[in-house]
């Protein structure tokens, strides 16, 4: 243990400690900027400068581990000045944008301005001028906004490891963006958005579609349907005002209703539905000796990340389309029969906490239905704007429930939105199914947890079934090497693009930390156990599809309109 002192207080932290973090364990606040906790701790902003006895300068402290004896002090007039100093620098170059920009109100920029007091900024000089990047359908890049923290590549090289942003140029030409400044749609991106997720300003956003939300509820000759994802349930809470980890199920659906919505639909139904069909594809590759280890396909910046960086597996992917994308289909088949509408007439919107779905709901092969399944995606944080926008008190609404036949679920489907659901969902049914017995423990606790990559051998009658689960892209990398080096002996591996699951997609709720994705997987879990079925085959609208409409898992019907194919595309195309 190491011994100094912060502010007259005694301290004594673990050595290695940086003196921020030994102060924020006595209660004492610096202020940062570009820190984010064990993935970008650099110093770069100098906004956490603090004096220490017997230093020439002030010292960053999100970089400078404590040393036996040392008198730290976080709060002299001096430091108070230094950073307010660092901060009107930083705003001397920033486009006083605050009241159009998309993250107004939150935004670590704004906010530290109003720490300081800052109500004008002394210095007045040349400004970077670069245009805005709207190139890809998921992310918008405005240079102008950028204060050079280097999260956004933090997050994309060392987290995702798919490193499409980089630092060019030098002082105050310097720019963070994508190589040789190309456009984001040019590059390997595959639109996770984790970029958008801890970025402190507005420099990178979501590409905000709710305009075209609110002219198709206009259109009386639209027909419009919502389907929502498993992680909403506990993400659209925050986005309004509630604290992290509410579950928001039925205020969300009751606002849904009240924004204009013909049918408010549950992509857990699809969920459910593609543990049928996805598990059924799993026991027939393992009993035809087909390609092995079979990888999940839920996750579409998962399966961009595949086809650039390992095009060579891709006949490892299930060919089932994500829930998102056989939930379009269904709506404009099988839903637009059974309702009696012109499925030109079927508007289907998506909410999802990933930026990546925006992508994928425009990829050339998602028009099984004829027209373009899904026609737009909005995330989260769009939705949470569309309520306050309509002046809805949405956490006081009652709760209601979502529309039949597409609005019936399973625990099994919402589950789906925590790292490891989809595996968890697709033991309990592959179970049942091969052995034709009950399942007394339905809780797969070995799937659960923040882990980057997990592990586990799973007796299924006579078949010892191994599964890998991973979250990050990195982290899936582990793992696609592997088996590039034919060390896997996999079955089956789940793969979710973004740490935690969707539930920190790059759709979420700002800020999305590692406490927060806790406490929204406990309540995923939470709104499992209180479903009355948490099974997917258990779904009596799932069963009532096959009967009516797709006559079988793996059949013609489900094949044309249930599954996909990719497309191998290499490193910057």
């Amino acid at each position: 243990m190491i011994n100094l002192t912060i502010d007259n207080q005694k301290v004594a932290v673990e050595a290695g400690t940086t003196i921020l973090e030994a102060a924020r364990k006595v209660g004492v606040k610096i202020p940062t900027l570009c820190y984010l906790k064990d993935l970008n701790v650099i110093g770069a902003c100098r906004i956490c400068m603090v004096e220490v006895q017997g230093a020439r300068t002030f010292i960053p402290s999100c970089v400078a581990p404590v040393a036996e004896g040392m008198v730290v002090r976080t709060n002299t007039p001096a430091v108070i000045a230094a950073r307010k100093l660092v901060l009107e620098l930083i705003l001397s170059d920033h486009p006083m944008e605050c009241l159009t920009c998309l993250r107004n109100q939150n935004c670590e920029l704004q906010d530290l301005a109003k720490e300081f007091g800052i109500t004008e900024v002394r210095f007045d000089g040349a400004k970077t001028e670069y245009p805005i990047d709207d190139s890809s359908p998921s992310i918008i890049r405005d240079p102008r906004k950028c204060v050079l923290c280097r999260r956004c590549m933090s997050v994309c090289t060392n987290v995702q490891t798919v490193q499409a942003l980089c630092a060019e140029n030098r002082g105050f030409d310097t720019l963070i963006a994508p190589a040789f400044n190309e456009k984001l749609a040019n590059m390997e991106c595959v639109n996770c958005g984790q970029c958008s997720l801890v970025c402190p300003t507005g420099a990178i956003v979501e590409r905000d579609d709710t305009a075209k939300v609110w002219a198709a509820l206009a259109d009386p000759k639209k027909h419009v349907v919502v389907q929502t994802a498993p992680a909403t349930r506990v993400q659209l809470g925050e986005a309004v005002g509630a604290e992290p980890g509410s579950i928001f199920t039925g205020q969300m659906v009751a606002g849904l209703r009240r924004l204009g919505f013909d049918k408010v639909f549950d992509t857990d139904f699809t969920a459910d539905l593609t543990i049928l069909e996805e598990g059924n594809e799993l026991l027939q590759r393992v009993t035809t000796g087909g390609t092995l280890p079979m990888i999940t396909s839920c996750s579409p910046g998962w399966i961009k990340f595949c086809e650039h960086f390992y095009p060579d597996l891709l006949a490892h992917l299930s060919t089932c389309k994500s829930p998102q994308q056989m939930f379009g289909a269904l709506a404009k088949t099988y839903y637009a029969k059974k309702a009696g509408i012109d499925p030109a007439d079927i508007y289907c919107v998506s909410i999802m906490p990933c930026t990546a779905k925006k992508y994928e709901c425009r990829r050339p092969e998602m028009n099984s239905s004829g027209y373009q399944d899904v026609d737009v995606v909005l995330t989260s944080r769009e939705l949470g704007r569309m309520f306050i926008q309509a002046g809805l008190d949405t956490t006081n609404l009652p709760e209601e429930e979502y529309d039949e036949p597409l609005g019936i679920s399973t625990g099994a489907g919402e589950i789906f939105g925590a790292s490891g659901g989809v595996m968890e969902a697709a033991l309990r049914t592959v179970y049942e199914v091969v052995t034709g017995q009950t399942l007394e423990n339905i809780d797969f606790e070995v799937c659960r947890g923040l882990t980057g990559v997990k592990e586990a051998t799973v007796q299924v009658g006579d078949l010892s079934v191994k599964v890998a689960i991973t979250n990050g892209l990195g982290n899936a990398r582990k793992v696609l090497d592997k088996i590039r080096a034919g060390e896997a002996d996999y079955h089956f591996i789940e793969v979710m693009c973004c740490p935690g699951g969707c539930i920190g997609g790059g759709g979420s709720p700002i800020p999305t930390n590692t406490e927060i994705r806790l406490k929204r997987i406990d309540a995923t879990y939470t709104e499992d156990e209180r479903m009355v079925l948490r099974k997917s085959h258990e779904n009596p609208a799932v069963t009532a599809l096959y009967e009516e409409f797709l006559e079988k898992p793996l059949g013609h019907k489900s094949h044309e309109l249930l599954h996909t194919h990719y497309t191998p595309r290499g490193v910057n195309k």
